[in-house]
């Protein structure tokens, strides 16, 4: 038995520095980026090295800062992000508990059809999408921002394995006392979805933080640009080799409202993560 316990309190141990190690791994580019953000240009022309030595400087934020835009691409970016994510949220959930939950003709083919659209990739509808938006002249709009990201086959599949995962025997009761399927969904069913509302929330709102491709395409004025297109067209032809604390800052800059976010809602977002063990 004393064998046993010193073997396992080795390998706990072994365990310990192998997850300090791969943190180490994970946070140590980061730390480079941050570094980078606070040197002089002319100092990392010479030398990308010795990030913990001085000169310091602000000059890269605040020359981000400067920029009158800056504030409204993030606003930009906020409206797009809030509005996918409160709009998946929705699709998803109804979408999932409509396959979980009821049969209609059909059903079965377009569910597959769901499936096939997670192999498409982005870049194969990118022409289609330009087209049909700029027939209706939605682009530089809130509404082509967001529109062709709400067609999120992840979270109807994500939704539908959870409502599948729901006892049935929860919801017959209620439907035996006349209530109709919309109300047992919204009375029952969608409050017991909440773990999986979380992860698919969280995950949909950071991919509609970070996009870059589509607002590229869509959004040719610079006033409807979101943060991660308007801080690439900060960029300096030059910007490769003599504005790299500048890039590194903008790096900083973009992921910021991120990080507070998850400070703000760390609890939450690592009971999503955990399947919501905390409810």
């Amino acid at each position: 038995m004393a064998t046993y316990r010193r073997g396992r309190g080795l390998g706990d141990r072994l365990l310990l520095l192998a997850v300090v190690a791969l943190a180490i791994v994970w946070i140590a580019p980061i730390v480079w980026v941050i570094g980078l953000s606070f040197k002089p240009n002319d100092v990392l022309m010479r030398s990308t090295g010795g990030i913990h030595l001085p000169p310091f400087t602000l000059k890269n934020y605040v020359d981000i800062i400067a920029s009158s835009q800056v504030f409204a691409w993030m606003l930009n970016s906020f409206i797009v992000a809030i509005g996918q994510t409160v709009l998946t949220l929705v699709i998803a959930s109804l979408a999932g508990y409509g396959f979980a939950r009821t049969n209609f003709p059909g059903r079965n083919v377009l569910f597959v059809l769901v499936l096939a659209a997670l192999a498409v990739p982005e870049q194969a509808i990118i022409v289609p999408l330009h087209t049909m938006f700029a027939a209706v002249d939605l682009h530089n709009t809130y509404a082509a921002l967001i529109a062709p990201r709400l067609a999120f086959p992840f979270g109807v599949l994500l939704m539908t394995q959870y409502f599948r995962a729901i006892p049935a025997e929860i919801e017959e009761a209620a439907l035996l006392d006349r209530a109709s399927r919309l109300k047992v969904f919204w009375r029952i069913v969608l409050p017991l979805s909440i773990p999986a509302q979380a992860t698919l929330g969280i995950y949909t709102f950071l991919h509609a933080w970070n996009e870059y491709f589509w607002p590229l395409v869509s959004a040719t004025k610079p006033a409807m640009y979101t943060l991660t297109v308007g801080l690439a067209s900060m960029q300096t032809n030059f910007a490769q080799t003599e504005g790299i604390g500048f890039l590194m800052a903008q790096a900083v800059f973009a992921g910021l409202p991120v990080l507070i976010l998850y400070l703000f809602f760390q609890r939450h977002i690592v009971s999503a993560v955990a399947g919501g063990g905390n409810k």
